[in-house]
């Protein structure tokens, strides 16, 4: 015989408040995930971000290097979600790093470094044209930062603490640089890179001029980078430290953002501050310098800093703005009349080499080697990704399916008319006979950075290629160039290679 449960007014009352606590915080989770975000707010390889709020829009560019066409323009209108514009830059100046966004009277304007020098182009819309790029005559500095002062007239701030005065239509300079910052003397006995004061970005507020630079490298050690502030009530100082310095800084190599710095300031729709920067991910090197973002407060006596206990890798409430659709994606069908957004060369910029007809992909074969012929990249986002493409070759063509960080850092798979090929670098791995004619697909599979390679006939049946590879090592750490490992497509020799339905799909795990 079962005993009896005597239920008591004490064990409802307890019943009735668990099933109270569970409905509300049942409620009250749901309703923080829907109205929180997760950095980064663009993964993949977006390094110094500059932003810029117009009205109710958001748009920000970053750092291209070698990749062309360069300075790709992205638009948002809550700041999480971004989609492609257009790219400002087509004409090849050399590796092209950290821009500022900026716009002046009904101008928009971009001034970055590139090829020793440092140049501006501009436009009456971000969307474009663009102009051709203008050449400042500023050698020997990077990372420019415009700058108005309360009488209209303005400058540029330059890496190292210097400051040059711009014409007035932006477009050259007045004098000599001045130097008239030597930046937050961080301890001696931090683990950093170098001192490397750069990446100076301004904000005009509370009758002061505050300079938001970077300080301490941008790679190296997980606790290299960091974003510092001063203030000043002239452009050109003197200028006092923030005693909240550094406003962002990687602690820890615990922690999964490393080497966080490099920041912009931007408000949204009701006026609360954000800084924009970028950082690595732990073990994930070769996805480059991602987007991150995280509120910041500011306090009684006009400075400002993250608010204590806010992490970048924590959920964050979503900034106040309108609606805004995800425009990531990197899969093409080739259904435009142009090259997606999306594709970009590296260092041989030569759009005449490719043609987008009958739906297809054209890509005139070149060279025999990646010193020889640029690939054409996509920029993945993914820790565990999957890139797939159905090819046609004609005798004489390679065609293939890359991860690419630069011609020495690289892993593929290739396909002649007699073979299938896996690289990696430059040295052949394995080959395998081709018994399945000029038509067919290949598929790379890149699961947390082991590598491996696939053929097929019909792209459902597919035949892995037995060598796998580990590309962790394909980064800036150890190959330099502040570059990623990025996934595309590429044609060696003769001839034509037809690309089609390349896909890009993001793996669950």
């Amino acid at each position: 015989m079962k005993p009896k449960i005597k239920i008591n007014s004490l064990m409802v009352k307890a019943l009735f408040l668990w099933l109270f606590c569970f409905s509300y915080f049942g409620v009250v989770a749901q309703k923080d995930l829907s109205s929180t975000f997760r950095n980064p707010v663009l993964g993949g390889d977006y390094p110094d971000p500059s932003i810029l709020r117009d009205g109710d829009d958001y748009y920000m560019v970053h750092s291209s290097f070698e990749y062309y066409p360069g300075l790709l323009i992205w638009h948002s209108t809550d700041l999480i979600h971004w989609q492609r514009v257009c790219h400002a830059l087509h004409k090849y100046v050399g590796s092209v790093w950290a821009p500022d966004f900026v716009k002046y009277g009904k101008t928009y304007y971009i001034y970055f470094p590139a090829g020793g020098t440092n140049w501006v182009v501009t436009a009456s819309s971000p969307a474009g044209p663009w102009s051709d790029p203008i050449d400042l005559k500023l050698h020997g500095f990077i990372d420019p930062g415009h700058v108005v002062d309360e009488n209209g007239n303005r400058y540029l701030y330059l890496s190292s603490g210097y400051i040059v005065r711009l014409a007035q239509d932006g477009l050259s300079t007045i004098g000599q640089p001045e130097h008239i910052y030597s930046g937050w003397e961080f301890p001696k006995n931090w683990s950093t890179e170098c001192f490397c004061l750069e990446s100076p970005k301004s904000t005009v507020r509370n009758g002061y001029y505050y300079l938001t630079v970077a300080e301490g490298g941008t790679a190296g050690p997980a606790t290299s980078h960091m974003v510092v502030s001063a203030r000043a009530k002239s452009p050109y100082g003197p200028w006092e430290n923030s005693p909240y310095n550094p406003i962002v800084h990687t602690w820890s190599r615990n922690e999964r953002w490393w080497s966080q710095g490099h920041g912009t300031l931007v408000d949204d729709l009701e006026g609360q501050t954000w800084i924009v920067y970028h950082g690595y991910e732990k073990e994930f090197h070769t996805l480059g310098r991602q987007t991150l973002m995280l509120p910041l407060e500011w306090t009684d006596d006009h400075w400002f800093r993250v608010p204590e206990g806010i992490k970048s890798s924590d959920p964050l409430i979503m900034p106040a703005g309108r609606p805004s659709i995800d425009g990531t994606a990197l899969s093409d069908d080739f259904s435009g009349e142009n090259l997606g957004l999306q594709w970009q060369f590296f260092c041989d910029y030569d759009p005449l080499r490719i043609e987008i007809k009958e739906g297809k992909l054209f890509f005139k074969a070149k060279g025999k080697s990646f010193s020889e012929s640029s690939p054409l990249l996509v920029n993945p986002s993914d820790r565990r990704y999957e890139v797939v493409v159905e090819y046609t070759i004609q005798d004489g063509t390679t065609a293939g399916l890359c991860l690419y960080y630069n011609e020495d850092a690289n892993v593929r798979i290739a396909v002649d008319s007699s073979h299938f090929f896996v690289f990696s670098r430059q040295n052949s791995k394995i080959r395998v006979p081709n018994d399945i004619g000029n038509h067919g697909y290949l598929r790379i599979l890149n699961d947390a950075n082991e590598v491996s390679f696939y053929f097929s006939a019909d792209g459902r049946d597919w035949t892995r290629v037995e060598r796998s590879m580990y590309v962790a090592g394909f980064n800036h750490n150890v190959f330099g160039g502040f570059l990623s490992l990025r996934a595309g497509l590429f044609a060696f020799g003769n001839g034509e290679v037809i690309f089609d339905n390349f896909v890009y799909n993001r793996i669950e795990r």
